[in-house]
């Protein structure tokens, strides 16, 4: 059907740090609260909350495309913790890529 594309939260963060040398690198987290009240409370705020929009926004916008609800699968190391933010997921699959992959070469397998 398709899909969407976007930078990962660790790329960001690293052109943050290496585009502007006098920021911090900075370790993604839910910071206590919206507005950040030093530098590194700042970045973890506009990294964590600016995904976490970027992925309720797409998952919206895919839904009204798309005309029906469907599942939301969060996948990679940082599903967890956007799903402690407002990012609704029914579910979280670390092996959704292996999952895949397996599926792929089964197909292939049986297709050769």
């Amino acid at each position: 059907v398709g899909g969407v594309i976007s930078p990962g939260v660790n790329l960001s963060l690293e052109a943050l740090h290496q585009g502007a040398a006098a920021l911090p690198h900075v370790d993604i987290s839910q910071p206590a609260k919206v507005i950040g009240t030093d530098t590194i409370g700042c970045i973890q705020s506009g990294v964590f909350w600016g995904y976490t929009g970027l992925i309720e926004g797409i998952i919206a916008r895919i839904t009204r495309e798309y005309g029906r609800g469907m599942k939301v699968i969060g996948t990679g190391g940082l599903a967890p913790l956007f799903a402690q933010g407002d990012v609704r997921f029914d579910r979280i699959d670390d092996d959704l890529t292996m999952h895949g992959l397996t599926v792929i070469h089964a197909f292939n397998k049986e297709n050769a």
